[in-house]
């Protein structure tokens, strides 16, 4: 081992957080903290959809120290985020979900995704999907290719107000369990 290598401090593993627009998408800073406390380093990519108000952008770039991606890179630009060791996506909706299993990569989010499947990266997927949604035979078969290809889902979340006006809490950390 030579010198420099006994001091180099091991690299933190990468995580992949794919944002969607869902009203959820609003806390997402509980799942980078939940990351950055079980020793990830995290880079956000958002879908187009999610960027318009549906999550603070510059508190994320704060907290993550990274910029948010949402739109493929110019060739030759470098890259802002490195390889991945994993994926989340949370909250993940309906388009999203039906769109990867289809194999659909028109934006960065989808791509990352199609990719991912194909490196063998490990990918975990918190939906947040309204139930009349969810009952869509295309979003059956999406959630039955995906965890085909080897995709962990943590339970479906639809955020249906209960009879007191309060909504479930959204299992954020659930996602690192499945990885």
């Amino acid at each position: 081992m030579t010198r420099q290598a006994e001091h180099e401090t091991p690299r933190k593993p990468f995580l992949y957080v794919v944002v969607c627009a869902a009203g959820v998408a609003g806390d997402v800073s509980k799942l980078i903290t939940a990351a950055q406390e079980r020793n990830w380093e995290v880079g956000v990519i958002a879908t187009p959809l999610a960027t318009n108000g549906f999550f603070d952008p510059a508190a994320v770039e704060a907290q993550t120290g990274r910029p948010i991606r949402s739109a493929w890179r110019a060739p030759g630009d470098p890259r802002p985020f490195p390889a991945p060791d994993a994926v989340v996506v949370a909250p993940a909706t309906f388009n999203t979900v039906n769109k990867w299993a289809a194999g659909i990569a028109d934006t960065l989010a989808l791509g990352t995704l199609c990719e991912a499947a194909g490196l063998g990266v490990p990918v975990a997927v918190l939906p947040c999907v309204a139930d009349a949604l969810a009952a869509h035979p295309a979003y059956r078969h999406s959630l039955a290719r995906l965890r085909g290809m080897g995709v962990r889902f943590g339970d479906p979340y639809a955020g249906e107000a209960d009879e007191d006006g309060g909504r479930p809490e959204f299992g954020w950390e659930r996602a690192l369990d499945l990885l």
